[in-house]
């Protein structure tokens, strides 16, 4: 079984930095991608970044230099590492992961195991 928990986030201002948390708290799955994905209300969720269980990492190049996944199997959690923050980032932060090694990781619909979601706000 897989669940996993977002934490994290909050509100921040302009130019700030956020770090987010994913922790999958029964790890009985090997999960070899995981990502990030954020969604506004009303709207499609948009990747971010994503990790596999290796250590490779991508990162959107909307967010690109600003924002990147790491990770820590031992821990069995990953981090979205969130700079130079703006309202436009401003959003419910997902957490994501599959038991397969996806080829198109930035696809939501390639996921089966959901986080709860955190939400993020970035004041002016």
């Amino acid at each position: 079984q897989v669940h996993l928990v977002e934490s994290g986030g909050g509100l921040v201002q302009v130019g700030d930095s956020l770090n987010l948390t994913c922790t999958n708290s029964e790890p009985t799955v090997t999960l070899y991608t995981m990502a990030w994905f954020r969604q506004a209300p009303g709207k499609e969720r948009e990747f971010l970044a994503a990790i596999s269980w290796w250590g490779s990492t991508s990162d959107a190049d909307s967010v690109k230099g600003r924002f990147t996944a790491s990770g820590d199997n031992a821990k069995s959690t990953v981090y979205l590492q969130m700079s130079s923050l703006k309202p436009d980032d401003t959003d419910d932060y997902y957490c994501t992961a599959s038991a397969a090694v996806l080829r198109n990781y930035r696809s939501d619909h390639r996921y089966i195991y959901w986080g709860t979601g955190t939400q993020v706000t970035v004041t002016p």
